[in-house]
């Protein structure tokens, strides 16, 4: 996944009301004319994402607490942050509906880039598992699916109406099944539970510059230290509020590459 966080795009934290939990994620588009300059220059990607956060701020209308969206998704496969993990969405059309669903936008429009790119389709479905590792649900809709408009556009909903798989080619790479330890489950992570690999989890929060580990002599073992470490990470990762809370999440810590013993 290629995440572009917030804090790279110089926002603050959202604003946005919190929300952890929904049934699943709608697809959107932008619904005006996109320049097809994006597919060129991911910078225009990231100017168009910023435009469209400071308009969304200056909706008199709408009164927007932030950008609508949870996420974008660039031509190039970058996941860009909006309001991210753990925020209700302002993109739906009306409360019920940003209640029941997160949102993530494709870089396209109705005119001129019209055609999502494998790498974006990609980029969304990062969007969507990131989510569902968050709290969203299965369900994959388009704005149009309970709501007056034509977003996603054609291209986009015939995607979505497939069920969003992910384009052959652009799966996510995955670290070696025995060079790194699997994902234990968030469970797995109680306070005071010894295993070599928390030593090993140590080591790595330590070569990242992750090192608040404080809680004991005994590294190989669960304590305060590795909690304010581990979210250290996450918050590095780009996860904000409660999703950079202890425990683990299975993104961060695929991220993190512990190694086998």
């Amino acid at each position: 996944m290629k995440l572009v966080t917030r804090r790279q795009l110089g926002w603050p934290t959202s604003a946005a009301p919190t929300q952890t939990s929904t049934r699943g994620v709608k697809v959107h588009y932008e619904g005006t004319a996109v320049s097809v300059d994006l597919l060129k220059d991911h910078a225009k990607c990231l100017a168009e994402w910023q435009a469209i956060r400071k308009s969304h701020l200056a909706n008199p209308k709408e009164h927007y607490a932030d950008v609508a969206y949870n996420y974008a998704a660039c031509p190039h496969g970058y996941l860009l942050e909006g309001r991210g993990i753990g925020k209700r969405t302002g993109a739906n059309g009306n409360q019920p509906l940003n209640v029941a669903h997160y949102a993530i936008v494709g870089l396209v429009g109705s005119e001129g880039l019209t055609e999502p790119t494998d790498e974006m389709l990609s980029a969304i479905r990062d969007g969507i598992e990131l989510l569902r590792q968050h709290g969203a649900g299965n369900e994959i809709r388009g704005h149009r699916d309970g709501y007056a408009t034509p977003c996603p556009g054609g291209p986009l909903y015939a995607w979505v109406q497939k069920g969003a798989p992910r384009p052959k080619g652009t799966e996510p790479a995955q670290p070696p099944a025995k060079q790194y330890e699997p994902f234990p489950g968030a469970a797995w992570f109680s306070m005071g539970r010894k295993s070599p690999v928390v030593a090993r989890m140590h080591d790595r929060l330590v070569a990242v510059g992750c090192n608040r580990y404080k809680s004991s002599a005994n590294k190989d073992t669960i304590g305060s230290g590795d909690v304010a470490s581990y979210e250290a990470w996450q918050r590095l990762q780009g996860f904000t509020g409660s999703a950079a809370k202890w425990p683990p999440g299975k993104t961060s810590w695929e991220a993190l590459r512990v190694p086998k013993g």
